[in-house]
């Protein structure tokens, strides 16, 4: 049987997503990435030089994580079609120490960030970069936020077919009762739209995006993710477990922690400095 893609297939793997309970952001994400690997290869039969080729390009068009991230998805797709002696290896890649500068986002930036939410007068802004940060929760994660969690001082997440429990601490638990209070949420989702839904990924990125230059922050810095990243950093300084650490975030690798603690180095520098071993 010759194996070509067909639209069929791409919906039933679509399918096979929703019952494995993958998050939405990973449906959208898994499928986006083998439209891609769908338009490269057109009507023609896949073997395992054209999947080759198709790596070829992703290696000389995006950085190595992107690539290696699509290269997941297609051979996902590639194992759901029983196709598994196509699955290609991912690009090989060195583990970063540091971070660029460029990307990190500090408590002062943060701070800021808040300053300018609020000059806007744009509290359900101010409060939700609060949440994100003060919790470590997924922007995603945002609806599991409710009135009733609150009240509980806790909210139960689930992510990816697991539940895990995200902390409220006590002050950010005041100001969101007194938001909800303000605004006549009783029950539900905290942070909703006018319609009462709750409010999208890419509401929040724009009107992140859109406190930049009042708050004097580099656009590269200012994302949602990139407060969860904060975060972990400050709590790993507080705390240095990297385990603890890693069921807070609700990931299932250590390694994938390792990422968000990475700093730009400017501590070990100091560090270093103050190891006097130039005489």
């Amino acid at each position: 049987m010759k194996r070509i893609l067909e639209p069929k297939k791409m919906q039933e793997f679509e399918f096979h997503l929703r019952n494995e309970e993958r998050s939405a952001a990973t449906i959208e994400k898994y499928m986006r990435d083998v439209r891609g690997f769908a338009a490269f290869v057109g009507d023609a039969e896949i073997d395992k030089q054209k999947v080759l080729d198709y790596k070829s390009k992703l290696g000389e068009t995006y950085a190595v994580a992107s690539a290696n991230s699509m290269l997941a998805a297609m051979n996902c797709f590639l194992r759901f079609c029983g196709w598994h002696d196509l699955c290609v290896k991912q690009f090989k890649m060195q583990r970063e120490v540091y971070c660029s500068e460029e990307k990190e986002l500090t408590r002062a930036e943060y701070i800021r960030l808040l300053d300018a939410a609020n000059a806007k007068h744009n509290e359900r802004l101010n409060l939700i970069i609060q949440t994100i940060c003060g919790t470590g929760i997924r922007v995603s994660e945002l609806q599991y936020i409710t009135v009733e969690a609150l009240h509980n001082g806790e909210a139960i997440v689930n992510c990816k077919g697991k539940n895990r429990r995200v902390f409220i601490v006590p002050e950010l638990k005041k100001k969101l009762l007194r938001y909800v209070k303000e605004q006549g949420i009783s029950a539900g989702t905290v942070f909703v739209t006018r319609g009462g839904k709750p409010i999208s990924r890419h509401s929040i990125w724009k009107d992140m995006k859109a406190l930049c230059e009042q708050a004097n922050v580099s656009p590269s810095k200012v994302f949602p993710h990139n407060l969860r990243h904060l975060f972990a950093r400050t709590f790993y300084g507080i705390e240095k477990d990297i385990a603890k650490l890693a069921d807070i975030l609700g990931h299932a690798s250590i390694n994938t922690t390792r990422i968000y603690i990475v700093t730009t180095g400017a501590e070990h520098k100091r560090k270093m400095e103050h190891m006097r071993l130039i005489i």
